[in-house]
C-alpha cells in the first residue's frame, strides 16, 4: 500500500491527515475536530460582539444626546453665555440629522455582514479567512459609528466666547487612479457566457458596488455581483427581438433606487423599457434612445441621438417630455447638439450631454437657452484641449467632468471654464491598455470603472490615496 500518511500539524504524528482550506494546514480526523470547534468558538465570540454593537448602535440612534460629539456641544455650551444658547440647539438639530443619516448607512453595512454571518451559521463553511472579514468589517464600522468620517466638531477661539460649528463634510474627492486596472467584469472573449460580454456599453455601480451592465451585442443586461466570477442575467439574453422579454442592441441602464427597477436604453427597438422583477413595462416608445440619467427628484432623462436632443420625464406619467438640451436640430451651435449619447444629471439639475459628432460635451443649466462647453469643442484629435467621439461622462461633487474619450482609448478630467483637460486613465500603450472606452462610473470610495468596449470587460482603476 501507498504511504498516504503525512504530519498532523497539531499533534505532529504522520497520520491520514485532511486540509483546512483557510489555514492551509493539514490535521488528523481528531485535530481536524477540535481545529473545527475552535473556528465555531471564534465565530461565536465574532457574533456576541456583533449583538453588542448593535445594542450600542441602537442607543445611538435612539439617544443620539449620548454621542461624544453631542458632549462637546454640551460642554460648550455650559461654558458659553446665555445668549449663545439659542444656536447651541440649532446645532444639536443639524447634528440629530446627519447621525441618523450616518447611522443609517452604517446600518445598511450591518446588516449584510449579518446575513453574511447567519449564513456562516447555517452552512458551517467558513474559514480563518471569513472571520478575519468579519473581524475587521466591525471594527471598520465601529469606527465610523463613534468617529463619523463625515462629521467633525471646529472650534474657533474668539474674545470671550469660544465657539464651535458642526462641520459637516462632503463626499471625498480623488485625484489619482492606479493606471493598471483590475478586470471587475467580462475578459474573455466576446461570446455570449455569464464570465463574458460582448461591446458593452453603459454602467451602474450601485451601493453594494454590483456593477449592471448594458452588454449590447449580446442584447441582455447582466449584473455583476462585487468580487464575482460571472454575472447574471437581470433583463434581456433571449435572443435579440421586440418580444417584452427580449432586448435589442440596449445602450444604457440605470437602477431606479426607489423600486429597485433596471431601466434601459433598448436602442434597436427605440423604447425606454422598465424591468421589475422580471416583468416589463415600456416607458417610452417610438424614440432613438441612447444615454439614461435620473435625477434626485425621480425624473428619467433620455438622450435622443436622432432628434439632437435630451428630454426629461416625469416617471409613471403617460407625457411626451421636456426638453432640456438642444432639440434646435443637428449642428454644432450652443442651442444644438449632433448625435448626443451618454448624459449625466446634477443635483440641481444641471444635464452634461456628450455631444458627440462635435467632440464635446455641453452642459445645460435647469431651464436654459443653450448650453456651456465644458470639454472639448476644439475639433477632432488627441490634444489636451480636444476630445474624439467623447461618450460616457460623470461629475464629481466639485463640479469637475470625467469624459470617456472613445476614440483617443482614455478618460480625461476637465474643470469648467479651463482651455485644456487632463488624462486621468488610458491613452498610453500598456498590458492593460483601454479600446474605445464607453460608460463610466464611480464607487462609493472613489475606484473609477470603465466600460471597455472592444476588449469586451469592465476595467476599475482604484483611487490613490
Amino acid at each position: 500500500m501507498a504511504n498516504n500518511k503525512t504530519k498532523c500539524f497539531t499533534c505532529n504524528k504522520d497520520k491520514i491527515t485532511y486540509p483546512c482550506e483557510g489555514c492551509s494546514k493539514h490535521f488528523c480526523l481528531m485535530d481536524l475536530i477540535e481545529h473545527r470547534q475552535i473556528l465555531n468558538d471564534e465565530l461565536h465570540h465574532i457574533t456576541n460582539e456583533y449583538n453588542e454593537f448593535k445594542q450600542t448602535m441602537n442607543e445611538q440612534k435612539q439617544n443620539p444626546q449620548n454621542h461624544s460629539l453631542m458632549n462637546q456641544i454640551n460642554q460648550w455650551e455650559i461654558k458659553s453665555i446665555e445668549k449663545i444658547q439659542q444656536k447651541a440647539q440649532e446645532y444639536r438639530e443639524i447634528f440629530t440629522k446627519s447621525l441618523q443619516t450616518c447611522i443609517y448607512d452604517i446600518e445598511m453595512k450591518f446588516n449584510d455582514l449579518r446575513e453574511q454571518i447567519k449564513q456562516f451559521q447555517q452552512e458551517n463553511e467558513f474559514t480563518e479567512t471569513n472571520l478575519n472579514y468579519l473581524r475587521s468589517q466591525l471594527k471598520v464600522i465601529t469606527q465610523e459609528l463613534n468617529y463619523p468620517s463625515t462629521m467633525s466638531i471646529q472650534q474657533n477661539s474668539q474674545p470671550l466666547i469660544s465657539e464651535v460649528s458642526i462641520i459637516l463634510s462632503k463626499k471625498p474627492t480623488w485625484n489619482k487612479w492606479k493606471q493598471n486596472a483590475i478586470t471587475v467584469a467580462g475578459g474573455h472573449g466576446q461570446v455570449q457566457k455569464l464570465n463574458q460580454l460582448y461591446c458593452p456599453l453603459g454602467i451602474f455601480i450601485d451601493k453594494n458596488k454590483n456593477i449592471f451592465i448594458a452588454d449590447c451585442a449580446n442584447h441582455r443586461i447582466v449584473e455583476w455581483k462585487c468580487n464575482a466570477k460571472e454575472g447574471k442575467i437581470v433583463a434581456g439574453g433571449n435572443r435579440t427581438g421586440n418580444r417584452m422579454n427580449q432586448l435589442n442592441y440596449p445602450t444604457d441602464v440605470i437602477v431606479d433606487q426607489q423600486n429597485h427597477s433596471i431601466i434601459i436604453a433598448d436602442r434597436g427597438n427605440r423604447r425606454v423599457i422598465q424591468w421589475l422583477n422580471q416583468n416589463q413595462q415600456i416607458l417610452i416608445d417610438n424614440i432613438d434612445c441612447h444615454g439614461l440619467a435620473m435625477d434626485k427628484h425621480g425624473f428619467l432623462y433620455v438622450s435622443n441621438y436622432k432628434k439632437n436632443e435630451v428630454k426629461r420625464w416625469e416617471m409613471g406619467e403617460y407625457n411626451e417630455g421636456i426638453v432640456v438640451a438642444g432639440g434646435n436640430g443637428c449642428g454644432s451651435q450652443l442651442n444644438q447638439l449632433s448625435c448626443p449619447t451618454f448624459i449625466f444629471v446634477d443635483e440641481d439639475q444641471t444635464v452634461y450631454v456628450s455631444d458627440y459628432n462635435n467632440h464635446r460635451v455641453m452642459k445645460w443649466r435647469k431651464d436654459a437657452k443653450e448650453g456651456i462647453v465644458v470639454a472639448g469643442g476644439n475639433g477632432k484629435g488627441e490634444n489636451l484641449n480636444q476630445v474624439s467621439n467623447p461618450k460616457g461622462v460623470i461629475v464629481d461633487n466639485l463640479g469637475q467632468i470625467y469624459v470617456a474619450d472613445s476614440q483617443n482609448h482614455r478618460v480625461m478630467r476637465w474643470c469648467e471654464g479651463k482651455e485644456e483637460g487632463e488624462i486621468v486613465v488610458g491613452g498610453q500603450s500598456r498590458e492593460n491598455q483601454l479600446s474605445h472606452s464607453h460608460g463610466l462610473s464611480f464607487d462609493d470610495e472613489g475606484n473609477l470603472y470603465v466600460s471597455d468596449d472592444y476588449n469586451h470587460r469592465i476595467q476599475k482603476f482604484e483611487t490613490i490615496l
